[in-house]
């Protein structure tokens, strides 16, 4: 495209931005460059996490060349923020259908009314997509580059009201009362694609769709434990529209399950159709400045493809990795290709696993609210707190009293996802008898003796334990199921990396695979 047609696409763009988003991409363009005005909103904020358009391009790469041949198909972006994706579509098509249509206008106005649809998340990136793909927020005006009969063309917006019943909605699971239990006159985000009625969905027939959509729905609490994550709706929404070809980016959260994750985790291990997909646990690698924790994933599903996966797993860019593998060989994702052959190994030898050992969250059914105090006497019980210690009547404890006057190994259930090499957990501690602690910690093992406790922690530092861990522990939290590929060995003896390595036969380039991951604690 050349610059003097940029600059007149971002000059309509520009409009369609809130008042304190449009003088910073301004400022940008002032600077002389005239980049492509999608990628200066890409890093505009993490509020919503609108595309960059080289991400979009890599996404579309992966599709087959014929498609953008075929001047049959419905193309449909069920998330539209920015329209980036059916721009870059656009684009494409109209190189790939120029020698059907050798008249450019002819092409366009095809292309356009004919193959390329889309339903925005909010009233705002309606018109900004508007903007975006036609050159004008009405689609029936002078200015647009596609002529329609009614402004809004073929990029939709209902501010539609959530479904309640039992106190949420059926669609999305939004709180009855919550902060989205708006008026029609204000954004409810009951977002069209994933609250289209029966009917509705019976008359829909695409055969692509693509898109970014939402992430998640606060019910009132931010982006914390009350945020609800809602793309595994747009994703089965997608499939019950049976579209030949499905391709989202999404947040890599589901290989882990919980939140309501765990049924859509199920379903996309054992869904044979993906055809490829693309990892990056470290989702700045695709949307620069943003943190997502965890990381992100594309996916192409092919409906007309059943076989093994093509798993590409890139880290800052120039470290990736590929195998093909079925997605379905574990209950988990493993994103690391590498780690693969390492577990086969592990599981080779069919041990018992830890989590058999590892208590649930909250041991002794203690919160970070008891009380304690600094006096000790043979009644009381030293319970280890977040940052603290001290004592409480060993009468206040009712669950898992058996435990109390053994040692133990207490991790934390909750450690921060840093940069790689990452330590995984937080320091283990060996707990004497008559002590007990809040749900802060996990038990990770209970012995009758200090030296079986003490070689646990040892066992608990190693790189080769860690990594084991990391591989189902995709955020910051940790539960009893994230030991599940952990031998559960006897410590009657001190195991370090060496013996480890040694027992599974761990090869160099292994071992430096699992030491680029882990760091040394």
């Amino acid at each position: 495209m050349n610059e003097e047609k940029l600059k007149q696409e971002n000059e309509a763009t520009i409009a369609s931005l809130s008042p304190s988003s449009a003088p910073l991409v301004r400022q940008i363009l002032s600077k002389g460059h005239v980049p492509d005005i999608l990628t200066c909103i890409a890093n505009l904020s993490s509020d919503e996490v609108f595309t960059p358009p080289e991400l979009v391009d890599k996404m579309l790469d992966i599709f087959p060349e014929e498609v953008w041949h075929d001047s049959s198909l419905k193309w449909l972006d069920p998330a539209c923020k920015t329209g980036v994706f059916l721009r870059q579509i656009a684009k494409r098509l109209m190189e790939g259908l120029r020698d059907e249509f050798p008249d450019e206008e002819a092409r366009r106005q095809h292309i356009f009314k004919n193959m390329l649809y889309g339903v925005a998340i909010t009233d705002l990136t309606a018109l900004m997509s508007r903007r975006s793909l036609y050159t004008s927020k009405n689609a029936s005006g002078d200015k647009s580059i596609a002529k329609f009969d009614t402004e809004n063309g073929n990029i939709s917006y209902d501010n539609r009201p959530h479904s309640y019943k039992n106190g949420a909605c059926i669609y999305c699971g939004n709180k009855e009362g919550g902060e989205l239990d708006r008026n029609e006159n204000q954004e409810r985000h009951a977002y069209n694609f994933i609250h289209l009625k029966p009917e509705e969905i019976k008359n829909m027939k695409f055969d692509v769709i693509v898109g970014n959509p939402p992430y998640q729905l606060s019910d009132g609490g931010g982006t914390g434990s009350s945020a609800m994550p809602i793309y595994q709706y747009f994703v089965q929404q997608a499939k019950k529209l049976n579209p030949r070809y499905i391709s989202f980016i999404i947040p890599a959260r589901w290989f882990a399950g919980g939140k309501g994750l765990d049924s859509f985790r199920e379903e996309m291990l054992n869904d044979n159709h993906i055809k490829e997909l693309f990892d990056y646990p470290d989702a700045s690698d695709c949307f620069p400045g943003v943190s997502i924790e965890g990381g992100v994933l594309y996916f192409i599903r092919d409906s007309k493809y059943s076989g093994e996966c093509k798993i590409t797993t890139i880290l800052r860019d120039d470290e990736e990795s590929s195998m093909t593998r079925p997605l379905s060989e574990y209950d988990t994702f493993i994103r690391w290709n590498a780690a693969v052959p390492i577990l086969r190994k592990v599981q080779a030898l069919h041990e018992d696993t830890l989590n058999n050992r590892v208590t649930n969250r909250n041991p002794f059914s203690l919160t970070g609210k008891v009380k304690l105090d600094n006096i000790d006497n043979p009644d009381k019980v030293k319970i280890y707190a977040n940052k603290q210690e001290g004592f409480i009547q060993r009468s206040q404890i009712q669950k898992n009293k058996e435990l109390i006057d053994k040692y133990k190994v207490l991790i934390s259930k909750a450690h921060g996802i840093g940069s790689y090499p990452d330590t995984v957990i937080s320091r283990p501690i060996v707990a004497l008898p008559r002590s007990a602690c809040t749900e802060t910690y996990l038990v990770v093992g209970s012995y009758k003796t200090e030296e079986e406790a003490n070689n646990m922690a040892k066992y608990a530092k190693t790189r080769f334990f860690r990594f084991l861990l990391s591989l189902r522990k995709l955020t910051q939290n940790i539960t009893a199921n994230s030991y599940s590929f952990i031998p559960d060995l006897s410590m009657d003896r001190e195991w370090t990396d060496e013996k480890l390595y040694e027992r599974y036969e761990i090869t160099d380039d292994e071992r430096q695979f699992i030491e680029s991951l882990v760091k040394e604690m």
